[in-house]
C-alpha cells in the first residue's frame, strides 16, 4: 500500500526560543538509559564550529565543470544565461548519501530518479532502472558499493550493483507477507552491514541482513510513545555501536543501541516527514528543520551545540531543507529541496580535501 504522509507534526507555536528546558548537573556528564534531553538554545552549550560552506551542485554540469568545486552562488544571484538549460538536473532532490567510491547519490521525487554525482571522475549518471521507481525517498550504499534504494511507492527497497545496474528487490518468500508498507529512511551499519529500514505506516524500524532476512523490528504496530516505541519513524543512521531514529510523530530523536535496547532521546522543537538526519563519526548528530530552514547539531550526549542556514538562496541558506548526510571525509551534504540543489559543508574547520 503506498503511504502519503502529509501532516506536519509541531511543538506548539513557532518561535525564536526553545520554551522547553531541563536541568543538568554536568555539561561533562553523559546521560543514562532512559534519559530525556531537551535542547535549550541558551544552555549546556559547548564549544564548536558550524560547518563551513564548500560548494553545491544541481546538475550534470556542475560534475563536468573544470573546478567543480567553486561556488556557484554567483549563479544563483544572477541566475543563469539566457536560454541555458539543463537535461540532468535535479528536480526535487529529498535524501543524499555517498559510497565508497566517494559518488554522491541523491534521490529525486519528480524525476523518479537516482542521480549520481562522481566528482573524482568528473561523471554523472543515474542508477539504470530495472523498476520504474514511483517515489524513492531513502538510499544507503553498502562497503561493495551496492546501493539501497528505499522506494514508499512501491513498498519495496531495491537493490543495484555498484554500476548502477538493478538487481533484485530485498522482498520475503513468495506468498509472504511483505516486509513493509511504506519504507522510508534506510541505514547500513557498517561493520556488520546489517540494513535499518523505516516504515512509518507500521510504526517500526526493520532490520534485515544483505541477503533479505529479517534479523529484528524495533517499535510496534500501532505505534506508541515510550522508551523504543514509535509514531511515523522517518530518518534512520547506524554509527558504531549504536542507531539513532527520527521519531518524527514524537518530535524527538531516540538513540537505540543495535539490538534495539533504549539508550536516551533528545526532544526536537519540530519535526515531519521532510526532516533530515546525519550523525558523523564524531557522534555528533545533525537535524534539519524545513520550518525554519536550519540544521541543528547536537553532540553525542543530545546537547545542542550549534544552529546554522535561514531561509534564501545564497551559500549557506535554504528553501525547504531536507536530507542530510555526514560522509568519512567529514563533509555534511544537505539537501536544500526547493532552491533544487545540494549543498556541501566542511565539518569542524576541517581541510576541505575531503569535501567532494
Amino acid at each position: 500500500m503506498a503511504w502519503q504522509w502529509t501532516a506536519s507534526i509541531r511543538c506548539g507555536v513557532c518561535v525564536a526560543v526553545v520554551c522547553l528546558s531541563v536541568n543538568i548537573s554536568s555539561a561533562a556528564q553523559a546521560p543514562q538509559a532512559g534519559t530525556a534531553i531537551v535542547p535549550s538554545p541558551n544552555q549546556g552549550r559547548e564549544p564548536s564550529e558550524p560547518p563551513r560552506f564548500v560548494h553545491e551542485f544541481s546538475s550534470a554540469q556542475d560534475v563536468k565543470r573544470d573546478h567543480p568545486l567553486l561556488d556557484r552562488t554567483l549563479d544563483i544571484i544572477a541566475g543563469q544565461k539566457t536560454g541555458e538549460t539543463f537535461v540532468d538536473v535535479l528536480q526535487a532532490p529529498y535524501a543524499v548519501t555517498t559510497d565508497s567510491a566517494h559518488r554522491v547519490l541523491v534521490t529525486d521525487l519528480i524525476a523518479k530518479k537516482v542521480h549520481i554525482f562522481d566528482f573524482g571522475h568528473s561523471k554523472y549518471s543515474r542508477l539504470r532502472d530495472g523498476v520504474d521507481l514511483r517515489r524513492p525517498v531513502g538510499v544507503a550504499a553498502d562497503r561493495e558499493g551496492n546501493v539501497y534504494v528505499a522506494d514508499s511507492g512501491l513498498g519495496a527497497v531495491l537493490v543495484y550493483d555498484s554500476s548502477g545496474k538493478f538487481r533484485h528487490f530485498l522482498k520475503p518468500s513468495k506468498g509472504k507477507e511483505s516486509y513493509f508498507e511504506g519504507p522510508w529512511g534506510i541505514a547500513i551499519d557498517k561493520r556488520t552491514e546489517h540494513i535499518y529500514v523505516c516504515d512509518p505506516p507500521r510504526h517500526m524500524i526493520i532490520v534485515l541482513d544483505k541477503d533479505g532476512r529479517v534479523l529484528n523490528r524495533f517499535g510496534k504496530r500501532g505505534g506508541g510513545t515510550g522508551e523504543g516505541e514509535f509514531r511515523f519513524p522517518t530518518q534512520v543512521v547506524a554509527v558504531g555501536d549504536e542507531i539513532v531514529v527520527l521519531d518524527s510523530g514524537n518530535s524527538r530523536l531516540q538513540v537505540l543501541d543495535v539490538s534495539g535496547r533504549f539508550r536516551r532521546e533528545i526532544h526536537l522543537f519540530s519535526a515531519d516527514s521532510r526532516s533530515g538526519l546525519a550523525m558523523d563519526e564524531d557522534r555528533k548528530i545533525y537535524v534539519s528543520d524545513d520550518q525554519v530552514n536550519r540544521v541543528q547539531v547536537f553532540n553525542h550526549d543530545g546537547r545542542l551545540l550549534n544552529t546554522f542556514g535561514q531561509m534564501g538562496r545564497k551559500a549557506g541558506e535554504f528553501d525547504g531543507v531536507s536530507g542530510l548526510w555526514a560522509d568519512s571525509g567529514h563533509c555534511l551534504y544537505v539537501v536544500d529541496a526547493q532552491n533544487k540543489r545540494i549543498q556541501a559543508f566542511q565539518i569542524d574547520g576541517q581541510s576541505t580535501n575531503g569535501c567532494q
